[in-house]
C-alpha cells in the first residue's frame, strides 16, 4: 500500500516537482548539478525515431558524430514553459560549437497545442512528437523518467548518454552541463 501511494505521488507530481531545483530561504530557485556520467559508464542512447511536430522524420541518429541536447516537455507543462526561453538561448549559443538540440513532446493529444507552444516560445529546433511516452519508454528509467517532464539529455558525440537532469534546467545549469561534455573532445 505504502509502495502504490508513493508510486501515484510521484506520477501525479513529475510535471510539477523534481529534484532538479531547490528553494534557498530568501526563495531563490538554485539549479541542481546534473548527473554527468563517467565516460566508462556511459551507454548508447536508444534509436529513437518519429515524426516531428511538422511531420517530418527525424531522428536522433541524423546527428550522428554532434552532442544533442534532447528536452523532453509537454504544452500542457507549466515548468516546460518557463524552460523554453532557456532552451532557446542556449540552442542558439551553441549552434556554431556543434551542439544540436532535439525536443520530445509527449503527453499532448494533437500537435496543434505543440506547435502553438514551440510558436509561442520561439523554439527553433525539431521536436519529435510522442503523445503516449512511446520514446520515453525506450530510454532506462534510472536516466530519464518518462514521469519527470521537463527532463534534460546530454548524448555525446559517440552517441552515448553523457547527462541528465530530471525538471526545468537554468541557463548557467544547462550551460555548464553542455560544456562538461564539450570538453571531453572526441
Amino acid at each position: 500500500m505504502a509502495t502504490a501511494l508513493g508510486t501515484a505521488l510521484v506520477a501525479l507530481t513529475g510535471c510539477t516537482s523534481s529534484n532538479a531545483q531547490s528553494s534557498d530561504d530568501q526563495g531563490e530557485t538554485k539549479q541542481a548539478e546534473a548527473a554527468v556520467i563517467r565516460l566508462a559508464e556511459r551507454h548508447a542512447a536508444p534509436r529513437i525515431a518519429g515524426a516531428d511536430l511538422e511531420g517530418r522524420h527525424t531522428a536522433l541518429a541524423d546527428f550522428q558524430g554532434k552532442i544533442v541536447v534532447v528536452n523532453v516537455w509537454g504544452s500542457w507543462c507549466s515548468p516546460c514553459r518557463a524552460e523554453a526561453a532557456v532552451l532557446e538561448e542556449i540552442h542558439r549559443e551553441m549552434w556554431p560549437r556543434g551542439v544540436r538540440f532535439l525536443g520530445i513532446n509527449t503527453r499532448d493529444r494533437q500537435t496543434k497545442a505543440a506547435r502553438s507552444f514551440e510558436q509561442t516560445y520561439g523554439l527553433t529546433f525539431p521536436s519529435l512528437y510522442d503523445p503516449s511516452g512511446r520514446l520515453l519508454m525506450q530510454f532506462p528509467a534510472d536516466i530519464l523518467n518518462p514521469q519527470a517532464i521537463p527532463s534534460t539529455l546530454v548524448v555525446d558525440r559517440r552517441g552515448r548518454i553523457a547527462a541528465s537532469v530530471s525538471g526545468p534546467m537554468t541557463v548557467s545549469g544547462l550551460r555548464s552541463m553542455i560544456t562538461r561534455v564539450l570538453e571531453e573532445g572526441t
